[in-house]
């Protein structure tokens, strides 16, 4: 067995483990239209995707009153859970993650979502008991802020410099420059790859099986 570089190796959720990103944009716009103000951009509302539901919010939506975004979250949630059913992993994930395990790699994820939300997708989808530990926005700090990456690291007590961030947005790349870990980003989810050449990731996976062909040789 090949030597470990990285001794914990650190998922986003949505967009990099969960192909969550079309249905995350199509509520967000029909959130909007509910409660009558301007719908964002397919590029707009994608670009908050990994930020807590509250900072994705005012991103996608700039300018509304402070007292109506309680119910712009309140409409984003409702369309979100009548139709995440439709969410499904990224094809080779469960291989991804279990040649990973295999190897004794500790696992986390460090999520934009709730608590409640992960809890119920990691229930659905094969998942739960996969992780070592889990982050969430509404129990710590929302991405960029290092602080999901200093928990984990902590409750492992791993070194920066072996921890492997993995995500599909900047924010996710911008929490593991915080905190001073490595990081790889996938282009199959929510943000252009264009946009991650300034975050110094190790490698842009192209697909689920690049990502897995990736770590498997480096990880």
């Amino acid at each position: 067995m090949k030597t470990r570089r990285f001794e914990l190796v650190v998922f986003d959720w949505d967009g990099t483990l969960f192909d969550s990103t079309t249905l995350i944009v199509r509520c967000i716009q029909q959130a909007c239209r509910d409660i009558g103000v301007a719908v964002p951009s397919d590029e707009a509302a994608a670009y908050v995707i990994g930020l807590g539901l509250h900072d994705a919010l005012q991103h996608a939506v700039p300018g509304l009153p402070p007292d109506r975004y309680p119910e712009l979250g309140r409409q984003y949630r409702h369309h979100y859970l009548a139709n995440q059913h439709e969410l499904v992993l990224f094809p080779g994930t469960l291989d991804m993650l279990r040649g990973l395990k295999d190897r004794h790699h500790l696992l986390a994820v460090a999520t934009g979502k709730n608590r409640r939300g992960l809890d119920e997708a990691l229930t659905h989808s094969q998942l739960h008991g996969m992780f070592d530990a889990t982050r969430t926005a509404d129990e710590t700090a929302s991405k960029p802020d290092p602080r999901m990456l200093h928990e984990l690291m902590a409750e492992f007590g791993i070194a920066p410099e072996r921890t492997l961030m993995i995500g599909d947005t900047t924010h996710d790349l911008l929490m593991a420059a915080n905190a001073g870990t490595p990081r790889v980003a996938v282009s199959y989810g929510a943000h252009e790859p264009e946009a991650f050449d300034a975050h110094g990731p190790l490698f842009v996976a192209p697909s689920m099986p690049a990502l897995h062909a990736w770590l498997a040789e480096h990880a």
